[in-house]
């Protein structure tokens, strides 16, 4: 278990911009990979995308291909999403998480951690 922090969420028009911040507290962040998730109500937690501890290839979601970008900066323990051209379907909780396997998943049973997540809403 690992302490995760989510945050940066808020009100955002369509065809706006915002940038999700994972920070991560009490241990070795960097040996970690990173996942974000989402959660509209009534509806399955999906993937969005992950990155590798060491940030090499990265993998996201077909719905948000060429709109969102997954970083990190581990000297800073923290985790980022950078959301660009938001639709009213992006509206969700958004969730991060750690996995400690050898191959980045999109299961989200499969993480080890979460945080508590943070809402965006998207308006038209």
């Amino acid at each position: 278990q690992v302490p995760l922090v989510e945050s940066g969420g808020g009100l955002v028009q369509a065809g706006g911009s915002l940038r999700l911040s994972c920070a991560a507290s009490g241990f070795i962040f960097s040996r970690y990979n990173v996942g974000w998730f989402r959660q509209a109500p009534g509806k399955a937690r999906e993937f969005v995308a992950a990155i590798r501890w060491s940030s090499f290839n990265p993998t996201y979601a077909d719905s948000v291909k060429g709109r969102f970008t997954i970083s990190r900066d581990n000297s800073k323990n923290t985790a980022y999403l950078q959301m660009n051209s938001l639709k009213p379907e992006d509206t969700a909780i958004y969730y991060c998480a750690v996995d400690r396997s050898p191959t980045i998943t999109t299961i989200y049973s499969e993480y080890d951690s979460w945080g508590q997540g943070t809402q965006v809403t998207v308006s038209s």
